[in-house]
C-alpha cells in the first residue's frame, strides 16, 4: 500500500463515519437511512472482494471485525427499516 491509497482509505472511513453520526442523529430521514445502509453493504463488499477475490487480505481478525461489524449492521438497519416504513405509513394516515 502506497500513502496515496492508504489516504483515500482513511478518508473514505471518515466519510462512512460521519454519515453513519448523521444517520443515528436523524433516524427517520430515509434518505440518510438509505445511504448508510449503502455505506454498510460497500463496506461487506470491500472487505469480501480483498478477502476472496483480490486476496489481498488474509482471513483474520482485522478483516473479520469489520465484516462482521457490516454484516451485523445490515441485519440490524433492515430491521429498523420495516419500523421506519410503518412510522411513515402511520404519519401520513394522521395527516389525512
Amino acid at each position: 500500500v502506497n500513502g496515496l491509497q492508504a489516504r483515500t482509505f482513511g478518508v473514505w472511513t471518515l466519510l462512512s463515519s460521519v454519515i453513519r453520526c448523521l444517520c443515528a442523529i436523524d433516524i427517520r430521514n430515509r434518505t440518510l437511512y438509505y445511504l448508510t445502509l449503502f455505506t454498510f453493504f460497500l463496506a461487506l463488499i470491500h472487505f469480501l472482494s480483498e478477502v476472496f477475490i483480490y486476496h489481498t487480505a488474509a482471513l483474520t481478525i482485522g478483516v473479520m471485525a469489520p465484516l462482521m461489524v457490516a454484516s451485523f449492521s445490515i441485519l440490524g438497519m433492515l430491521i429498523g427499516l420495516q419500523y421506519l416504513e410503518v412510522e411513515a405509513l402511520s404519519q401520513s394516515k394522521k395527516k389525512n
